[in-house]
Formats: C-alpha cells, sequence, structure tokens
C-alpha cells in the first residue's frame, strides 16, 4: 500500500536534487557557451585525458555514482584542468538542467552498462525518448560517440539509430583515443558516430 507521507517526501528529495543541480550546471557553464559532454564518466580517466589535450574546450563528465565523481574531481584537481567539470547527476536530470542558450558540441557515451538480460532492456540508455533529448540540447553539427564491448547493445543501438529522425550515423575517424578502464578489460569493442540531424 502507498504511503502518502513517504511518497511526498520522496517527491521533495527528487524536487531538490533536480533544483540543486540546476544551480550548478548554471554555475559551470557560462551562457550560451557549447561544451565536451561525457555521460557515464566514471573517475574520469577519458575526459581528464581529452580535457588536458583540449584546454581551450569547455568539458563536462557526469555519473551517478557519487564516488566515482569524486575521485574523477581529485583526478581533474592534481591535473589542475580549469575547463574540466565533473558532477553527480542522472543524464536525462542533466540534460533538463541545462540553460536555454547552452549546447554540447560532442557528446561521448563510453561502455554504458549494457543491461543484457531482455527484461532489462528497458533500462539502456540508448533509446528514442533519450536521443531525442539529447538532441534537443546538441549544436548544430554535433556529435554522439558510442562505445561497447557488447555486441547486442551495439546492434541494438544502431537499430535504433537508423530509425532516429534527430541522429545518422556517419562514417568518420574517432577523433580522439583514451583507452578507459573498460576499454582495457575488454576483449574487443564496437564504435559508432552520429551526427545531429539539421531541423
Amino acid at each position: 500500500m502507498d504511503n502518502p507521507t513517504r511518497t511526498a517526501a520522496h517527491r521533495d528529495r527528487i524536487s531538490k536534487r533536480r533544483s540543486d543541480l540546476q544551480s550548478t550546471v548554471t554555475s559551470v557553464l557560462p551562457d550560451s557557451s557549447d561544451f565536451v559532454c561525457e555521460i557515464g564518466c566514471g573517475h574520469g580517466h577519458f575526459l581528464a585525458a581529452f580535457g588536458a589535450v583540449h584546454p581551450d574546450r569547455l568539458c563536462v563528465g557526469i555519473d551517478i555514482s557519487r564516488e566515482r565523481i569524486d575521485r574523477a574531481v581529485r583526478k581533474r584537481d592534481r591535473a589542475k584542468l580549469s575547463n574540466l567539470h565533473f558532477l553527480h547527476a542522472e543524464a536525462r536530470d542533466f540534460l533538463d538542467a541545462l540553460p536555454p542558450k547552452v549546447t554540447i558540441s560532442a557528446l561521448y557515451i563510453l561502455f554504458p552498462d549494457p543491461w543484457p538480460k531482455r527484461r532489462h532492456h528497458k533500462n539502456r540508455l540508448m533509446q528514442p525518448e533519450f536521443l531525442r533529448q539529447a538532441a534537443e540540447r546538441a549544436g548544430k553539427g554535433a556529435r554522439l560517440y558510442f562505445r561497447t564491448d557488447d555486441q547486442a547493445y551495439f546492434r541494438a543501438t544502431e537499430a535504433v539509430l537508423e530509425r532516429d529522425s534527430h541522429w545518422k550515423v556517419v562514417a568518420e575517424p574517432w577523433p580522439f583515443e583514451h583507452v578507459t578502464v573498460f576499454q582495457s578489460r575488454a576483449a574487443q569493442h564496437y564504435s559508432l558516430i552520429a551526427q545531429r540531424r539539421a531541423g
């Protein structure tokens, strides 16, 4: 049976979390800026390497694990990368929290949870609703970079993108290589690049 008090408290916590996230996002992303985003950044290995090589590009990594974000922040601080930020956030909440004039120029999704059991496929990030939401926050010509070691998830993502009206798969070289922890453990991996469609 539903407990109204507990339900209300839960909704209040969610509302506060989203409000706090919006304040944080606004503080790290200047109005009318564009940035490179990594969803599921883990301990920040990839994005810290990217930010070091591209000091002129603003980079934001998000992860749902507070412990991973804390480690990523320490990594950033040791490297003194002022162009790099790591935030504790869920992907959809983060996209919702972006200021209106801020856009994503490149979106990296590297080795996300494949949710291999069929009954869990609905939990996969690469779904039509997420792709629509990401496209709404992506700038003109933005790229989405997806990589996984799960072939079934890769094929499913290809199929979703083939039907998607916001993104189209393009044949381009991977722009920046840095072996992540997950990639180092994978026997093989599969990559694709999609471009934000015009309009």
